[in-house]
């Protein structure tokens, strides 16, 4: 911030101080687009998911546990795809945003793949059409070398959450889920005490719950997928929408 120059001279005894400038109001960091996603396990009979315990020397939820995920980066509207998301679902990832761009739930589908990868070592999509003629740099060469296609078809859409103000980090975040056999390839060694998540974890809501340390936005999303699992993610059910507004907390359906 800049600060105002001192005065020339001493202020005199006859003439009145000038007023303190009024304190800046501080403004909301925007939220960046993000993604997550939540790998579902169902071949017990008590439905378990993926969550991984985030490093304790990070500053944004450090040593908590999550599903996987982060932000969309610009190789992600590049990245070939072997089957689209529904049009229920695009319509739900663009909703309550004026000038959202035509690409943007493609793009968030493929973040939350890319960052699933990057942070687990698991490839979500298919074989079954070959390997990507061709894919970005990065994280998507893995994808290119495993000849895995990512395959948006396969998520589902389950909610949509906003980091509230006043946080020094914001995210508009997208939580899609997909079951554990889309998973086409694994590379190990992407977990450990130097990595963004320390150790993974496949456990059941209910211990989720109990006896995990959980940001409270994931709380409430578990509570929202065991209902659309339950019902087998029906397309056209409502999608729940998490922000807040003048201090109070809300939530809305797309």
């Amino acid at each position: 911030m800049r600060q105002e120059p001192e005065q020339a001279t001493p202020p005199d005894s006859a003439t009145p101080e000038a007023p303190s400038p009024a304190p800046a109001k501080s403004t909301a960091l925007r939220p960046r687009e993000a993604a997550t996603l939540i790998v579902l396990d169902r071949s017990r009979k008590t439905l378990r998911v993926l969550m991984g315990r985030r490093n304790e020397r990070l500053a944004f939820m450090g040593g908590k546990f999550v599903f996987p995920g982060g932000r969309i980066e610009p190789s992600d509207r590049q990245m070939p795809v072997a089957g689209a998301l529904s049009q229920r679902a695009d319509d739900a990832l663009r909703a309550k945003l004026p000038r959202a761009p035509h690409h943007l739930g493609r793009s968030l589908a493929l973040a939350a793949i890319r960052e699933t990868y990057e942070e687990t070592g698991l490839l979500i999509g298919t074989r079954d059409y070959g390997a990507p003629e061709t894919a970005p740099e990065g994280a998507w060469q893995a994808f290119l070398e495993e000849g895995v296609m990512p395959d948006l078809e396969a998520l589902h859409l389950v909610a949509r959450a906003i980091t509230p103000p006043k946080r020094p980090r914001r995210f508009d975040t997208r939580f899609f889920a997909v079951d554990r056999r889309s998973v086409a390839a694994e590379r190990p060694g992407l977990v450990g005490p130097d990595a963004e998540l320390t150790e993974l974890a496949w456990v059941t809501l209910d211990d989720a719950r109990r006896k995990l340390e959980l940001p409270r936005i994931t709380r409430i999303v578990l509570d929202d997928l065991e209902g659309a699992a339950q019902a087998g993610f029906p397309p056209y059910r409502p999608i729940p929408f998490y922000f807040e507004r003048h201090g109070k907390s809300l939530r809305e359906e797309i």
